[in-house]
């Protein structure tokens, strides 16, 4: 019984630093010549001259029907937004547990999520492309974050600390997530 524990835990071991030491490389470039450059640099988070914003890209392929195809387009865009905005506000209710020195309840949790999803819903196609070799289409979705902090801000079930930590730390906390993120 020993013996084989030591065999499960060295094998165990060697397969978490086997994943640890593995690297993985995102390659943003879809490589399609005649696509416009949102395609080639898929979905992300900016930060620029015109504000904080979630881009989401994505496609669809040939449905028979281009209704049916532009919206299951558009509504994948949307959830590539849906994904990173996820990632965003987990790790901000994280940084406020870890800084109010307790774990954010539940109910924190499931305001944010439909906060989100009512500013997911505010969220615009800003464009669509057809690959005419594969009869792909794409579609470009632009989330602001002004939004999504203006609604934060809003939510009457959120507490005032976990507000006025967010509207203290929505900007540096964005820096960060776009620092971090893979584009």
């Amino acid at each position: 019984m020993t013996q084989q524990f030591k065999i499960f835990s060295v094998m165990f071991l060697a397969l978490v630093l086997g994943a640890c030491s593995s690297q993985t490389t995102i390659e943003s470039d879809m490589g399609l010549d005649d696509a416009p450059d949102w395609v080639n640099e898929g979905t992300q988070a900016v930060d620029n001259d015109k504000g904080r914003f979630i881009y989401g890209v994505a496609s669809a392929p040939d449905l028979g029907d281009e209704a049916l195809q532009i919206s299951a387009a558009e509504n994948r865009a949307r959830a590539e937004v849906a994904r990173v905005v996820s990632t965003y506000v987990d790790a901000t209710i994280s940084d406020y547990s870890s800084s109010a020195g307790d774990e954010a309840d539940l109910s924190i949790e499931q305001s944010i999520n439909s906060v989100t999803q009512s500013v997911l819903n505010g969220s615009k196609v800003k464009g669509r492309w057809r690959d005419e070799s594969s009869g792909n289409i794409w579609a470009f979705v632009e989330m602001d974050m002004e939004s999504l902090d203006g609604a934060i801000s809003t939510a009457g079930k959120l507490s005032q600390g976990f507000k006025d930590y967010y509207r203290g730390n929505s900007g540096t906390n964005f820096d960060r997530f776009v620092q971090d993120s893979p584009q």
